[in-house]
């Protein structure tokens, strides 16, 4: 990942903290939560880092993980329905910007899409990889019942099936290292509650609705989600551009990741935002402040109460602070500030 020391934040979903991070330069592109992701450990993954380090050189990259995986409560409920996932998102998008593009993939695809649906004015673009409309479409429904079931009483025989269908083309070593991974970011119990809710998610009603400009791209021998899904999802999209990629790897930092980043990046369309020479010179010790304040994960509201001004001026100040570091997001600010020392 560009930037390899991450700020992780926190902001909340209702009643759930959701840990998030934001890395590189440019306008937000939101990650959306896989069905096991562990912000730290996902970072230590060069493959991980080099797929992040080829999106976050033009883009602020945001993820986070879901309640109660990784490092978003781990102690805490799982989250299993849309609608939970949604909210979580939903908490992400508010914590990251004004406006932002989203990269769902996956079983994060469906949340990814149904945010669209439901907010086209908080989405610039949506690109879709992996996805799939209903979940019951992935396996057979013996395949369904008895996968999270051997997870819930054997977590380490399971997570060794799901190294081999996430991974086919690992090597032991890395096959290994992928169990330790989803061991670390879910129990037994969660990994099999998690697995079940992605056979349950169900966008059908949701695409047809979608209005923001959105690309979809599938590898055809994709072993975890089948391809038809993918296509199937292009069709429903109104408008939708569908990229068929070669490979057999399900995770997008295997393989390939090159031949897909090279599609998001022409869709995305963005440049590379830029810091001024000297953004120090540029900010007053007020903004400066409320940037630090900013790089905590504080609301506007948050920040006014902290520093006993009103909310109106709090926002004032960021949009300045913005405006003079040249970025178009709270999160870019935030990961410019640390880039420039003005932490």
């Amino acid at each position: 990942m560009p930037g390899q020391d991450q700020m992780v934040r926190f902001t909340a979903a209702g009643d759930r903290a959701v840990a998030w991070s934001a890395v590189g330069a440019g306008p937000p592109l939101v990650v959306g939560s896989w069905w096991c992701g562990h912000l730290e450990l996902d970072g230590r993954n060069p493959l991980f880092r080099r797929f992040g380090g080829l999106l976050g050189d033009r883009f602020t990259l945001v993820r986070y993980d879901r309640p109660g995986v990784g490092m978003s409560d781990p102690a805490g409920p799982l989250i299993t329905s849309l609608a939970e996932e949604v909210a979580a998102l939903s908490a992400v998008v508010d914590a990251a910007g004004e406006k932002v593009s989203l990269f769902g993939g996956s079983s994060g695809g469906c949340a990814a899409m149904a945010y669209a649906a439901a907010h086209p004015d908080r989405v610039e673009r949506l690109v879709l990889y992996g996805s799939y409309a209903r979940g019951t479409e992935i396996a057979s429904a013996e395949a369904r019942d008895s996968l999270p079931a051997l997870i819930e009483r054997h977590w380490g025989l399971g997570s060794r099936i799901l190294a081999d269908l996430f991974l086919p083309t690992a090597t032991a070593a890395e096959r290994d290292e992928f169990v330790r991974f989803q061991r670390a970011a879910l129990s037994a119990e969660k990994a099999a509650r998690s697995l079940a809710a992605v056979y349950a998610f169900d966008v059908r009603d949701q695409l047809a609705t979608i209005e923001v400009p959105t690309l979809v791209l599938h590898r055809r021998d994709d072993r975890a989600i089948p391809f038809a899904l993918g296509q199937d999802v292009a069709a429903r999209i109104p408008g939708a551009t569908f990229v068929p990629l070669d490979g057999t790897d399900h995770l997008p930092w295997r393989g390939d990741a090159e031949s897909l980043v090279r599609p998001v990046r022409e869709f995305l369309g963005a440049g590379r935002a830029r810091l001024p020479s000297s953004p120090r010179h540029e900010l007053s010790e007020r903004e400066l402040d409320v940037l630090r304040l900013v790089a905590q994960g504080l609301s506007d509201q948050e920040i006014a109460h902290r520093l006993g001004i009103s909310a109106h001026t709090a926002h004032r100040h960021v949009s300045n602070i913005r405006g003079k570091l040249g970025v178009s997001s709270r999160a870019a600010a935030a990961a410019h500030a640390a880039t420039a020392g003005l932490l």
